[in-house]
């Protein structure tokens, strides 16, 4: 049977449910075709005998703050927040203090200084900073491509004055970054432990803006986790999408996109189901995914697949999910109620991690980063116990089983520092090597989780490889709508709403130019056009 929609997505990734909900919206009838039984893609959650555990990730402070999941109102339909007032803590060294975000910042800011007395003024006037230019920064990451328009108001409140100092800010590697912000090393832990949810290197540029950014988020939103588990957020983006008429199935899985005249013309699954499109395919998948295997070669001009062959994955992860009798038993007072835990390395500690992983050393005291997910919220598990999680990073030419089980090894070796007795706590272990992720999610090649690395060589016009950037390709009405896309990795939502603007826009008289002339641009950008 052949049948006929305005639009497929393919995937029912966060990203891709928002693209089928804006869509939706805009009255277009629009189908989402996802391979996995549930919905989500790495934002998962399933349930063991009672405790709710968290399949891949698991705290959102970019989707709290999201301008495009704000506009969604997810809250109508079932979705609520859980965050604990203690937000985050940083313990560096076992003998060192622990660094503390609270969630309100003058306790934060109280604790810094007991670090060091400048550092309590340094971090409320960051706070403040980070709050003027708050809704214009959000807007141009995370709602614009180009982001032309939100980039003027951004500058426009940062003003003329300031704005080389601005730039020139930004564009600091994260420890010159966090020296010239802060005296004391408990300030500065606080941005390298949060810079380094990315897998951008210390000493790189751009990682100074990332670990400003997750601390901001952290000290403005929180590290909220969605009541129940990581898989409600999903389940209320679903629901949203289908009030607004997108159809959502299952279990189906998409092995090709057709083309016809250098326009998407549908998708093929693998039950040999043929849906046509009247409009548009949005792939929420991994860019070598949709190029490479949805996409036949004489799809593409042949230079973009050269240029594929350069795309960057980013770091491969071990996560490490534990049912604990009982809370924690840490050394540092901090940890306790915190709903997130960085431990094992202080600011020099990370960058020599990192230098560990981009030249192919396992780490022998690796950095983590640790969820104390019952603490968060207390319905994951029965009362008096804990359900936690720990995941790392491996070198990426060290990705295979038998290193991550010494990592998990050196893992645990490196808590008992921390939280000495706490294995008498353990019920069990549910390990997630890289190759599991890969079989759990086809899209986490290798155990990347983020779409591609974060570094700036693969963002904006370089992602997913050199080009115009934002979510358009070759082949006109089909988008890229995930995280290997532009803004890149995080639970925001901002890739599948970027793709379904633009498949909105080129849909509309006054969006048809730019579309020929943008798609002219990437022809000849890849050497088959004029």
């Amino acid at each position: 049977m052949r049948e006929t929609v305005d639009a497929v997505v393919i995937g029912a990734g966060h990203h891709g449910l928002v693209s089928a909900a804006v869509l939706a919206d805009a009255g277009w009838d629009v189908l989402v075709l996802e391979e996995r039984e549930k919905v989500g893609g790495a934002v998962a959650s399933r349930t063991v005998d009672g405790w709710v555990m968290d399949e891949f990730s698991a705290c959102y402070p970019l989707a709290a703050a999201s301008p495009v999941l704000r506009h969604l109102e997810l809250e109508r339909h079932g979705l609520s927040w859980q965050r604990p007032n203690r937000v985050l803590a940083h313990l560096g060294k076992p003998e060192a203090q622990a660094a503390l975000i609270h969630l309100d910042p003058q306790q934060t800011a109280a604790r810094l200084a007991e670090d060091h007395p400048a550092d309590e003024a340094n971090w409320l006037r960051m706070v403040d900073q980070y709050q003027q230019i708050r809704e214009p920064f959000l807007d141009a990451l995370l709602t614009r491509w180009p982001p032309v328009r939100s980039v003027g108001r951004l500058l426009g409140t940062v003003g003329a004055r300031e704005t080389p100092r601005f730039v020139r800010t930004f564009s600091l590697p994260l420890t010159r970054f966090s020296e010239e912000a802060f005296a004391g090393q408990a300030a500065r832990m606080l941005l390298a432990g949060n810079a380094a949810h990315a897998d951008i290197p210390p000493e790189a540029p751009g990682s100074g803006l990332f670990g400003w950014l997750m601390a901001m988020l952290a000290q403005d939103v929180g590290f909220p986790s969605p009541s129940g588990g990581a898989g409600e957020l999903a389940g209320a983006l679903a629901r949203r999408a289908e009030s607004a008429g997108a159809r959502v199935e299952t279990g189906t899985r998409v092995t090709r996109v057709v083309t016809s005249g250098g326009r998407v013309a549908g998708v093929v699954t693998e039950g040999g189901r043929q849906v046509a499109v009247r409009r548009a395919v949005v792939a929420d998948t991994s860019a070598p995914q949709m190029f490479a295997r949805l996409l036949s070669a004489e799809d593409l001009p042949p230079r973009l697949l050269d240029d594929l062959e350069h795309f960057e994955w980013d770091l491969p992860t071990v996560k490490l999910n534990y049912r604990l009798s009982a809370p924690m038993p840490w050394s540092a007072s901090e940890a306790h109620g915190a709903g997130v835990v960085h431990l094992g390395a202080d600011t020099a500690g990370l960058t020599r991690w990192f230098t560990d992983l981009n030249t192919g050393v396992l780490p022998q005291r690796p950095f983590a980063l640790l969820g104390q997910m019952t603490t968060t919220d207390p319905g994951r598990s029965p009362a008096g116990t804990e359900t936690m999680w720990v995941y790392s990073h491996l070198p990426r030419s060290r990705a295979g089983d038998a290193d991550a089980r010494l990592l998990t090894e050196r893992l645990e070796e490196m808590i008992d520092s921390y939280a000495p007795g706490w294995r008498d706590n353990v019920l069990d272990r549910w390990d997630q090597r890289p190759s599991d992720l890969e079989a759990a999610d086809r899209n986490l090649t290798g155990g990347a989780v983020g779409g591609g690395t974060s570094q700036l060589f693969q963002q904006a016009v370089f992602r997913p490889v050199v080009g115009l950037g934002g979510p358009r390709t070759p082949v006109a009405g089909l988008y890229l709508g995930s995280s290997s896309a532009h803004p890149g990795g995080g639970v925001h939502g901002a890739c599948g709403y970027l793709a379904a603007r633009a498949a909105l826009s080129d849909h509309s008289w006054w969006g048809r130019p730019r579309q020929k002339l943008e798609l002219a641009a990437l022809h000849w950008l890849y050497g088959d056009g004029v």
